[in-house]
């Protein structure tokens, strides 16, 4: 098992031990999650820690877009509990980058694709083939997409 999916069975265990509904059921439906990704495919495998924090990325992803239809819906208590089970799920995840961190990262990046020869809107997937390892798991694809497009735009 590897260290990040055993740390979450321990922490499921400690959350039923103290009666923590939220935060058992959150860690519940990830590790079944990581359990579905496991056996998904030909054949049964273990995943290893990078690819356990990209199934926790993406249930967290999932609680963020729940807690915004919700919150449209008029539903604002499932959108808070939605919130909180994210809350929960990124605290295992590594932190993500602030704005201008971000920036920083694209520009660079920018500056790179159009010395290669990319320029304009053509060069967004020139651009994004160069941030995307620098950022993984720091930032999400949509966030990084849109400064991708602000600083190419000019």
């Amino acid at each position: 098992m590897t260290t990040l999916k055993a740390k979450l069975q321990d922490d499921l265990n400690a959350a039923i031990k103290e009666r923590d509904e939220l935060r058992s059921s959150t860690l519940r439906l990830t590790l079944t999650a990581i359990t579905k990704e496991e056996v998904s495919g030909t054949t049964k495998r273990e995943l290893s820690d990078d690819e356990v924090q990209k199934v926790i990325a993406k249930e967290a992803k999932k609680r963020r877009e729940a807690a915004e239809a919700f919150a449209q819906g008029g539903r604002a208590e499932s959108a808070e509990r939605e919130k909180a089970e994210g809350v929960i799920l990124d605290a295992y995840l590594p932190k993500q980058l602030g704005d201008d961190e971000l920036e920083q990262i694209v520009a660079a990046a920018v500056a790179e694709a159009t010395g290669a020869g990319a320029e304009g809107p053509r060069a967004m997937g020139a651009v994004m083939k160069i941030v995307n390892p620098k950022v993984a798991g720091r930032a999400e694809g949509g966030r990084v997409a849109a400064v991708v497009k602000k600083l190419l735009a000019g």
